[in-house]
């Protein structure tokens, strides 16, 4: 919509172009994240949910998760995997990206996968709240 990288086109075809780009990131990132880093350094990419406390606490908690997380022995420690596999993956996009291998571009990139995964850990924590206020009716 704001053409950020014209020499991927406009229209149908740039649309498509910006599509699987994007696509290729979230792919390329979680194989990454939630794969390959975690086997290596033996963390859990798991999201758990506390489930309990106030709305900014609970919001806190789940953000923060992207830079704390536990090992397969229980412990708690920083999170790596998050951390550093994200960073592979902009590098990687590198390849396919035409002309933004710029220190800005590959930050945005990074901030956005960041970003991304700490929304998602903020939605773990919060959709079984808001799935049983609205969608559990029992009939009586």
């Amino acid at each position: 919509m704001t053409n950020q990288n014209p020499r991927l086109g406009q229209g149908m075809s740039g649309y498509a172009n910006r599509f699987v780009r994007a696509y290729a990131d979230q792919v390329i990132a979680n194989m990454l994240v939630e794969g390959a880093f975690p086997v290596l350094l033996h963390e859990d990419p798991r999201y758990f949910r506390i489930g309990h406390g106030s709305f900014w606490h609970r919001t806190g908690y789940a953000a923060s998760r992207v830079f704390v997380t536990r090992t397969d022995s229980g412990n708690w420690r920083f999170n790596n995997s998050e951390v550093f596999g994200n960073a592979v993956a902009v590098g990687i996009s590198n390849a396919y990206y035409p002309g933004t291998r710029t220190l800005r571009n590959n930050s945005e990139r990074y901030v956005m996968q960041i970003g991304t995964d700490a929304f998602s850990n903020i939605l773990k924590e919060f959709w079984p709240d808001v799935q049983h206020k609205f969608f559990n009716h029992n009939p009586k």
